[in-house]
């Protein structure tokens, strides 16, 4: 009973640790990445796509992304995604090919970016310390009805808190890792 609901939360933890360093993604860094478009939601021929979908996306350059779109149809579609999406980039089409530019980093867009990592990194970690209360709530309430021990609801939830604790602790490294990747000059 106590082993399923601490497998469950590690399950329910690890899932937010791997949304929000998706998430992260998306938070431009100092050099180009295809994450910063692959996920962009593109409408062609009516239907919803995500770009990866469409196109194949790459950094030929440190400053650069290509996105080579499978069918010359969509180029205007994958353009008017990444006007839309407001990344601050200007696309440029070449030959069916788009070429996005990424411009240097001003430091007050840096700090805005710094702003906005700080801002996810705590919404996951609020989103873990929900995990936690849901999961002592579920622990006190099977304590409630007699199917599991005072002693072993005491240790559900301290083995709940270590899972906090660790989990907090690894979306904060990984929020720093990408601190420092959007402050490096």
């Amino acid at each position: 009973m106590l082993d399923e609901i601490l497998n469950e939360t590690r399950e329910k933890m690890k899932s937010t640790l791997s949304v929000f360093e998706e998430d992260l993604h998306g938070i431009r860094g100092n050099r180009a990445s295809t994450a910063l478009v692959d996920r962009l939601r593109v409408e062609y021929y009516g239907q919803e796509s995500d770009m990866r979908q469409l196109a194949t996306i790459s950094t030929p350059e440190p400053m650069q992304i290509m996105i080579r779109p499978f069918d010359k149809g969509a180029v205007k579609a994958i353009e008017r995604a990444i006007n839309d999406a407001n990344l601050g980039l200007n696309p440029q089409i070449d030959a069916g090919v788009i070429r996005l530019n990424m411009p240097p980093l001003t430091r007050e867009r840096r700090q805005e970016l710094v702003k906005l990592l700080h801002k996810r990194t705590e919404d996951a970690r609020i989103a873990i310390r929900n995990i936690r209360r849901n999961a002592n709530d579920d622990i006190k309430e099977f304590e409630k009805e007699k199917e599991i021990s005072e002693d072993d609801a005491k240790r559900g939830q301290e083995k709940t808190q270590e899972m906090t604790d660790e989990f907090i602790k690894k979306l904060d490294e990984v929020s720093k890792i990408k601190e420092k990747d959007i402050m490096e000059v």
